[in-house]
């Protein structure tokens, strides 16, 4: 195996069951096991871009199941959590907005998903990221370091529900800036401020928003997982906190559906708009045509090879002349009357 960005956190327990203060532990993947293993401890580990040889290591050292290490660093995972003999195995995603390169094109979605993998043992907890990005982990121990009693009673499913509750908020953000760049659309579009940027736009939020429900949606199962796994239902100190994080999880669900309700409502809104706009366009083409189709049809008659009242005298030139300009004037009156032209 390689060497691999990682850390170990530790916190010792004192005789009335409390823990102290966090302390970083040196030592390699081969020393993660025994440090899982003290029982007076409670322990978090942090590896970043490992190979599939330290993760077999790790394994071996843990007791983990080789497939749950396949599903660690298999490409395009999907967000899961399975439960094993004596730990369970998660797997959720984080989302970013990236800045778009000069090269990229104005549909092309910027939202970046970062997974993050987790075991969760008797003693410690176990995640596995592959980059840094996507998990801001001194707000992870912030808010781990903000109710110790909570780590101490709950144990690893406390570091699990900070880690997830640390990736729901994360996924409210994310669906906060979709949803006003999603009504700065709409007022666009009712403002008539859709230039030719408007439809990549608008195309590229709809992008955004399906890779972003691809990971918000999945969290209720492995929320729900979880549960079962932990015994909230036996264990009232967990039981508050993970029922409050489901209902972050539906509230975030329900959020990021209605969010695709309401800008399929605005394509299709602006599609019934174009359709107006030119149906107008085609009235007062037709409009139009009718006024000019009055002078056609006048000195289509006058034109004839045969005798009519006029005919090749002064009188028809005038007759001619009036029918032009009174028909044509009278039916662009009554067509302005009718709001056509």
């Amino acid at each position: 195996p390689v060497d691999t960005e990682h850390r170990i956190i530790r916190w010792d327990r004192d005789e009335d069951g409390g823990l102290g203060e966090p302390v970083a532990v040196a030592g390699g993947i081969s020393e993660i096991g025994e440090i899982l293993a003290d029982p007076q401890a409670l322990s978090w580990c942090d590896i970043v871009d490992p190979d599939h040889a330290t993760l077999l290591e790790l394994a071996q050292e843990v007791g983990l199941d080789p497939l749950a290490i396949e599903d660690a660093v298999a490409a395009a995972e999907r967000a899961k959590a399975t439960r094993h003999p004596g730990y369970a195995f998660l797997t959720v995603y984080t989302a970013t907005f990236e800045k778009a390169s000069s090269s990229a094109s104005s549909h092309d979605s910027r939202l970046q998903r970062h997974r993050i993998s987790a075991f969760i043992l008797p003693n410690g907890l176990i995640t596995i990221r592959l980059g840094t990005g996507g998990l801001d982990l001194e707000e992870l121990q912030r808010r781990w370091a903000s109710d110790t009693e909570l780590l101490a009673e709950g144990g690893t499913g406390a570091l699990a529900y900070g880690l997830l509750d640390l990736i729901v908020d994360q996924h409210f953000e994310m669906i906060q800036l979709l949803s006003d760049r999603i009504e700065t659309l709409e007022s666009d579009l009712f403002n008539g401020n859709t230039g030719e940027e408007w439809i990549p736009t608008i195309y590229r939020g709809r992008k955004e928003l399906v890779e972003l429900r691809r990971v918000v949606l999945p969290m209720r199962e492995v929320v729900n997982t979880l549960q079962r796994h932990l015994g909230t239902e036996s264990r009232p100190v967990l039981r508050g906190y993970y029922a409050d994080l489901e209902d972050h999880v539906l509230r975030a669900s329900d959020w990021v559906e209605s969010l695709r309700d309401m800008i399929t409502s605005v394509f299709e809104a602006n599609l019934s708009l174009t359709d107006e706009r030119l149906n107008v366009v085609m009235k007062k083409l037709a409009g139009w045509a009718a006024v000019i189709a009055v002078p056609t049809a006048v000195t289509g008659w006058f034109g004839q090879n045969v005798p009519y009242p006029g005919f090749s005298q002064p009188l028809g030139l005038y007759l001619s002349a009036a029918m032009v300009v009174f028909g044509s004037l009278g039916l662009y009156l009554v067509l302005r009357h009718y709001d056509w032209i």
